[in-house]
């Protein structure tokens, strides 16, 4: 057998080692290079920056919701507080079953179905890192059982969280207005208003009314605190904080007793009232029925409540006051009667003879007067008392519609009067060029003829009703009416008063205004259309009733309101002041579908000036007594507040 020996080149693999090593050399080194330069970019030139990120998730800012501010009456009457109770809320993106969950929580705590279903109407408005609350009000009991058995519920958590009240429930909803959750379109707002930073933390936000309207000063400002956290996401201790500062306390110009007495004068008609100082713009009274619990809307509505609220065929989650456009009929006449007075063209002793109808030159419509035989001699002041239609259609006919809007455009009509909270709609005083816009037409003279008595297309709100009648009650001088008397410091309780701003001055002869007045204070005497509101007052009442139709009924048919749906029959509309030589309360009330404004909205007039004026109060009790609170919460009422009350009114 043969062996062959394959000599080893030693030289040849030291050579191929060094080379390998060499490699693996300048390769450790080039990787040690890149760590040295990585560390270096960390360490040094990024120093800062992953220094503030290991803070962050070593130390956690917890933000602190400040207390809201009360709401008062202008009698310190407390319409809005706070209070504290516990509180079971869940962090969706925490959680692993949620059914499980809620099903094992059933066991400790009662989670009815209203609780479920306004948690998951809550959730799906909610970000899955933020906490909902799936039961609130917890007692002690109930809070002590579940902390016993925290550690089987990640993710659940016993809070202490802060609720809005409303003690006297329904009264004044529609001026006070509620709170509720912030949702997608008020979170756009506030980062509009570059505020988000001082709403973190904070779950809810004023809708409506004063809590919308004066949002910012009775918010606060949101306090914090620095807490140091462990690897578990616990808290160890807390660095540093600020607290919170409490939202600023509103005081109201309404009066509750006067307030509580017109809605209950309302009982279950639908409408409006507002009662305004003619001589300050403070707004008295500000009724729109029928109202809402605002409380249904603080803890989450739920579905039952907003179905009944939001589809009930009287509607009211409307604010009629401000939204609600009707024809303002007869209460018009004294405006118009102003402007033809002030233009020449009543000058007494001027008179008409009233034969139940007028009729256009060349035409042989007849626009009736309400009494068809007519009311036979009429001047300006009889015009006004009996509220003869004749006499109007003629005056408003000489005036002209662009002559006649234009002057009473300066009482409000056909637009905002400025009151301090959100909503108002402009109503309408119609001209031929609005007309040619909006129906591509021209306009006719008896469109203008039907404008003399409050029809046609002019619109009013019950607010610019109100506020006209207090302009003229007033001299002719308009004050801008304010719902909000003062604002008080919730730190250092300095009351700001809100100033009294004059809109418009309209100067008018002293003379006509007594012939209107006159005739005003003539509607509630004998004779009057509304003599029964003025018997036995113990004071003079300026007034004029007013009646609109809501559908119209053909040229020789007769109105039957017992023939037709209630909701087609006639608005009942009533303005007045008093005491008419000097005076203190102007009002305005709509019925809707109420017929006659002497016999359905006239007594409710009555009732709120017999208050006002007199003291006059119900034998019962009339402010709803406030609603009690549940046995563990805590009133953040402020003390100090109601030693200030008698510096309010």
């Amino acid at each position: 057998m043969a062996y062959s020996t394959e000599l080893r080149n030693h030289q040849n693999e030291q050579h191929n080692f060094r080379v390998r090593l060499t490699i693996a050399a300048l390769l450790a080194l080039i990787a040690f290079s890149i760590l040295g330069v990585r560390f270096y970019y960390l360490q040094i030139q990024r120093h800062d920056y992953y220094h503030t990120l290991a803070e962050s998730n070593r130390i956690s800012i917890v933000p602190i919701s400040p207390n809201r501010g009360l709401i008062l009456d202008r009698n310190g009457i407390v319409l809005a507080h706070n209070f504290f109770v516990y509180t079971l809320e869940v962090t969706p993106s925490k959680v692993g079953n949620m059914d499980t969950t809620i099903a094992n929580l059933s066991e400790l705590v009662e989670i009815s179905t209203v609780d479920l279903k306004r948690f998951k109407k809550l959730k799906a408005e909610s970000h899955s890192f933020e906490s909902v609350p799936i039961r609130t009000h917890l007692n002690e009991i109930e809070a002590a059982k579940f902390a016993v058995n925290r550690y089987r519920f990640p993710g659940v958590e016993l809070k202490s969280r802060l609720y809005r009240h409303y003690p006297r429930g329904k009264l004044g909803t529609h001026a006070i207005g509620y709170i509720s959750r912030i949702n997608e379109k008020d979170l756009a707002k506030l980062k509009e208003d570059n505020v988000i930073s001082n709403y973190k933390g904070t779950d809810h936000i004023g809708k409506g009314g004063v809590e919308q309207a004066y949002e910012r000063e009775l918010h606060g400002s949101t306090g914090f605190q620095q807490v140091e956290i462990n690897a578990d996401g616990k808290a160890v201790r807390v660095l540093s904080s600020a607290s919170p500062t409490s939202g600023n306390n509103i005081v109201l110009s309404i009066d509750a007793k006067l307030q509580a007495i017109a809605e209950k004068a309302f009982g279950d008609r639908r409408g409006s009232m507002v009662a305004i100082q003619p001589s300050t713009g403070e707004v008295l009274g500000f009724v729109s029925m029928p109202t809402f619990d605002p409380n249904l809307f603080v803890d989450g509505i739920d579905y039952d409540n907003w179905n009944a609220l939001n589809n009930s065929i009287d509607k009211p989650l409307i604010n009629r006051t401000l939204k609600g456009i009707y024809p303002p009929g007869s209460t018009f006449k004294p405006f118009v009667a102003l402007a033809g007075l002030e233009a020449g063209k009543r000058e007494p002793p001027y008179s008409i003879q009233d034969a139940g109808y007028f009729t256009l030159p060349n035409s042989r419509h007849r626009y009736r007067d309400w009494k068809p035989s007519g009311h036979g001699t009429v001047d300006m002041r009889k015009a006004i008392t009996i509220s003869c239609d004749t006499f109007f259609y003629g005056l408003a006919m000489e005036l002209g519609i662009e002559r006649l809007t234009d002057f009473v455009r300066h009482f409000g009509f056909g637009q905002k009067t400025g009151l301090d909270i959100h909503g108002e709609v402009s109503g309408l005083l119609p001209t031929p060029e609005w007309k040619k816009r909006r129906f591509k037409q021209p306009w006719y003279m008896g469109e203008t003829v039907i404008v003399g008595i409050g029809q046609g297309y002019t619109l009013v709100t019950p607010m610019q009703l109100a506020y006209a009648t207090a302009t003229l009650a007033n001299q002719g001088t308009a004050i801008r009416p304010h719902i909000v008397n003062a604002v008080v410091n919730s730190k250092t309780h300095v009351v700001t008063p809100i100033p009294h701003t004059v809109l418009d001055k309209i100067e008018l002869k002293s003379q006509n205004l007594d012939i209107v007045k006159a005739g005003m204070v003539d509607v509630t005497l004998p004779g009057g259309t509304a003599a029964s509101v003025g018997a036995n007052a113990g004071y003079s009442i300026a007034a004029k009733t007013g009646t609109a139709q809501v559908i119209g009924i053909k040229q020789n048919e007769k109105y039957n309101e017992h023939s037709i749906n209630e909701r087609h029959r006639d608005h009942a509309l009533f303005i007045a002041y008093a005491p008419a030589e000097a005076p203190k309360i102007a009002i305005a009330v709509i019925v809707e579908n109420g017929g006659h404004g002497g016999s359905a909205a006239g007594p409710i007039a009555r009732k709120v000036m017999d208050y006002y004026l007199l003291g006059k109060e119900p034998a019962e009790e009339i402010i709803p007594k406030p609603e009690a609170l549940p046995a563990n919460a805590i009133a953040e009422d402020n003390a100090d507040i109601n030693a200030e009350e008698e510096h309010y009114d």
